[in-house]
């Protein structure tokens, strides 16, 4: 009779009824965990080298006709005008149309970009980006140049995204990709982020124009910076800008296949342009 008085007291002592709490579980850190996220097989997957300049070839505009009487009726002129018999007026032709980003590159519900003097540009796009319409292998070296036209800077790219998703509110921290940001914030750090580009546990430099390191300096006004983004062993991201190594990211939880297999450029509202992109797949 002792002994089971002993035993009832001893299991009462472990977890005292009604004031059990969810530490009881085992779950005790308040830290946020990535889940893994699910791989699938791509389709699809580009297997020979994709390359764009944006050199796109202009098409003339309609020409802008005066609407003709019943008894005058228009004549093209040998100068590209159009000449309104009896009027001796002449109105010009438009002048040339560049044509849309092409049947390779989507806009993630926006019209923000555009081909500008043989460069893809976006300006106020509130981190709408834009998706080449190609899939990439887990491993892949995407190269491009990158131009400031601001002194804000904010040269950003997402690299294996989904090749859709575009911010839902004001913080980009639902992103499907990785992200690499050259003079964000207003040119006050360069990043590389997964996801969240807020994330605590994004990698950055923090921008100083003083500092004797070139990798630390802001970005300028109208240099060319070439970007080189590399994944060749399916887990670590390395980002270099003009040949200089900038940051990487070895993640435990790779962003690859399905969902996780485009790449594109993004920006927040200052003017920003990018040519010559190359896109290589690796073993």
């Amino acid at each position: 009779m002792k002994l089971n008085w002993v035993l009832l007291v001893a299991l009462g002592a472990c977890v005292p009824p009604g004031n059990s709490t969810k530490d009881d579980s085992g779950t005790t850190s308040t830290t946020n965990v990535t889940a893994a996220p699910t791989y699938r097989p791509s389709i699809g997957v580009m297997t020979t080298v994709f390359e764009d300049n944006f050199d796109r070839v202009a098409r003339p505009g309609p020409a802008l006709l005066p609407t003709p009487s019943a008894s005058v009726s228009p004549m093209p002129s040998a100068s590209g005008l159009v000449l309104a018999l009896g009027s001796g007026s002449a109105t010009p032709a438009q002048p040339p149309v560049v044509d849309e980003l092409g049947p390779n590159w989507r806009q993630a519900a926006t019209n923000a970009w555009h081909i500008e003097n043989g460069r893809l540009c976006g300006q106020h796009a509130q981190n709408h980006g834009v998706w080449l319409n190609r899939v990439l292998p887990v491993n892949a070296r995407i190269e491009f140049d990158a131009i400031a036209e601001n002194p804000d800077g904010d040269l950003k790219a997402e690299i294996w995204g989904d090749g859709q998703s575009h911010a839902t509110q004001a913080t980009y921290n639902n992103a499907t990709s990785y992200l690499t940001i050259l003079g964000g914030w207003k040119n006050k750090f360069h990043v590389l982020a997964r996801i969240n580009e807020h994330a605590p546990d994004r990698r950055e430099i923090k921008v100083d124009k003083d500092s004797d390191d070139p990798k630390d300096h802001p970005v300028s006004v109208g240099q060319i910076y070439h970007f080189k983004i590399e994944r060749n062993v399916g887990k670590t991201v390395r980002w270099a800008v003009n040949g200089l190594d900038m940051l990487s990211y070895d993640d435990p939880s790779p962003l690859a296949g399905m969902g996780h297999d485009h790449f594109g450029f993004n920006d927040w509202d200052v003017k920003v342009c990018f040519d010559n992109v190359k896109v290589t797949p690796l073993p």
